[in-house]
């Protein structure tokens, strides 16, 4: 459990310098009116990034500064917290300090880093329930005492809560997914008719691969078929010599010639004989290129008709690539792509078929669920309020009583809501209840919700009540309470220190209160004294002890801290209070 070992608190109000310890179990703040109590519960605020007011600097001074240390179990929640911001454990304890300016600027620090004010303010849902006549906290806020009565409920609500939790974050990705299907029909309907037409007309054209490239070297071949033959002609004429002109020069008579004349001598030389042999060659090679040119310029046909043909299917394939690619592949690649997106588009009624009957089966499944949370939490509000209203009998408040309401908000239309009860409702992420705690003071009093039906002293004894009931589920493992007591004395006062011992049985608790029968039941009392300037100083936050206690709580009884009537009621006060725990 993470408990507050001590805050140094330095030009804060009326403290100049001190040090506040405090006791992992019960710990009761006391003093005279104005030492400077209350200044337990700012610095405690300014800790766990609470409103920063320059008004509360020290005059004369520069800045505000409040140090805590608070222990935490390694793995716990503000621990992990601490780390994800970058703060380091000092031996177990996370260190926390928060500086005010007297011009209003602000700064954070946790474990040793800088970090956002925002970030103690996470902190604080996970550490400390403030309680004060004006600044009530948690379960004020209708979610949290949702939040509260699920938690003290247990496994009757978690488990259905669970469940529905799962299946509302199905309906919430089906949703979503429709709504876009059915949304944007008309742009999907309007892109399958674009990818048929084009699709279609590929298919009609039949492009081949690679036909674009083979077919615009035939028509460049068709197109100058009688060029080419007349210098393939004249070609083979030079080479190979022109029959009807028997004086005519030609390369395969001069090549011949020559290698007839190395032939004679070849034998005297290897050099020669090198140079013979590649004249041979050449004669070779002529002799082949002449064969082939003729017969290039026999097969060669300069055919207007297969010339036609050939543009009139370039035509069409470049139809193609103007719109679908850059060269008949990319034609044929989009139009592979085309087609499964073609079969994708043409699927989406199936799909919001689909889709339509899985909503209607999660919604019908939400209200099951629903009305199993609704039940559940009908059930455990019921037990709450009970144990609730038993304990502010005890509290100086024997008339009143707490019930729970649990409703729901009907919704427009069958198609927003959910069924619960034969009913359309209103529903979200943790069901179709709202629950508000309400406060009836006394008999005949309409129940109303307890931020409005109590005053400032009766607020804070149900919520004090609140959490004497509820200390074993609810997390928070610090609780500080500002005038708990107010309004409350004799017996009624007894039993409120009695309820706040109880409840720091589970969690540490603080307390600022004005009455001995309160604090005789702290494990640890602290009194605040300012000293003759009118300042709280490091020497002015004293734990009491002893002689000393039963001094101070004299002081509370009587206003006289040597009355022995006093001294004997406060001595009985501690007795009853050690007998008690």
């Amino acid at each position: 459990m993470s408990v507050l070992e001590e805050m140094r608190i330095r030009s804060l109000g009326v403290i100049d310098d001190a040090v506040v310890e405090l006791s992992p179990g019960f710990t009761a703040v006391t003093g005279e009116t104005g030492a400077g109590k209350t200044m337990v519960v700012t610095s405690l605020g300014l800790l766990l990034g609470g409103r920063a007011d320059p008004a509360l600097v020290r005059v004369g001074a520069k800045a505000a500064v409040v140090e805590g240390r608070i222990t935490v179990s390694e793995g716990d929640a503000a621990a992990l917290r601490a780390e994800e911001a970058g703060a380091e454990l000092d031996d177990g304890a996370l260190l926390i300090s928060r500086t005010v300016s007297a011009e209003g600027r602000s700064r954070a620090h946790l474990g040793g880093r800088s970090v956002p004010v925002g970030v103690l303010t996470e902190l604080a849902d996970e550490l400390v329930a403030v309680h004060g006549q004006t600044d009530q906290q948690g379960l004020l806020k209708p979610a949290r005492q949702r939040g509260a009565l699920d938690r003290y409920a247990g496994d009757g609500v978690e488990v259905p809560h669970a469940k529905y939790a799962a299946a509302y974050r199905r309906l919430r990705a089906v949703a979503t997914e429709l709504e876009e299907l059915t949304t944007r029909a008309r742009e999907r309907a309007q892109e399958a008719d674009l990818l048929r037409f084009g699709l279609n007309e590929v298919a009609a054209v039949e492009p081949l691969p690679g036909e674009d490239v083979e077919l615009a070297a035939e028509a460049e071949r068709l197109g100058h078929a009688e060029a080419l033959a007349s210098a393939a002609s004249l070609a083979h004429t030079a080479l190979a010599g022109n029959p009807e002109d028997p004086e005519s020069v030609d390369a395969t008579t001069v090549v011949a010639a020559a290698g007839q004349a190395l032939d004679g001598v070849r034998a005297h030389d290897p050099a020669l004989a090198a140079l013979a042999d590649r004249v041979g060659e050449i004669s070779i090679l002529l002799a082949d290129v002449s064969g082939e040119l003729a017969g290039y310029a026999d097969q060669l046909d300069a055919d207007p008709v297969r010339l036609a043909v050939v543009e009139e299917r370039r035509a069409a394939l470049t139809a193609l690539t103007r719109k679908y690619g850059e060269d008949i592949a990319a034609v044929l690649a989009w139009a592979q792509e085309g087609a499964g997106r073609l079969t994708e588009l043409e699927g989406d009624d199936e799909r919001i078929g689909e889709l339509t009957a899985e909503r209607d089966a999660l919604r019908a499944e939400l209200s099951v669920l629903g009305q199993a949370l609704t039940d559940a939490r009908t059930e455990a509000a019921a037990r709450f309020a009970d144990a609730v209203t038993e304990e502010l009998a005890s509290l100086a408040m024997p008339h009143a009583r707490v019930s729970f309401a649990v409703r729901q908000t009907e919704a427009a239309d069958e198609a927003s809501g959910i069924d619960i009860g034969g009913r359309s409702v209103l529903y979200g992420p943790s069901g179709a209840d709202e629950v508000e705690l309400l406060l009836a003071p006394h008999p005949g009093a309409q129940p109303r919700p307890i931020a409005k039906g109590a005053s400032g002293g009766e607020l804070s004894r149900v919520m004090l009540a609140v959490e004497v009931v509820f200390a074993g589920s609810d997390p928070v493992p610090t609780y500080l309470f500002d005038e708990v007591d107010a309004g409350v004395g004799g017996k009624a006062a007894v039993e409120v220190g009695r309820r706040l011992a109880k409840l720091a049985r589970s969690a540490q608790v603080v307390v600022v209160t004005h009455l001995p029968q309160v604090a005789a039941f702290a494990d640890r009392q602290l009194l605040v004294e300012k000293t003759v300037d009118g300042s709280v100083t490091r020497s002015g936050v004293t734990v009491l002890e002893g002689e000393d206690r039963v001094r101070e709580l004299s002081r509370m009884l009587a206003g006289q801290e040597d009355s022995e009537t006093a001294r004997a009621h406060a001595e009985e006060l501690l007795a009853t209070a050690r007998a008690d725990g």
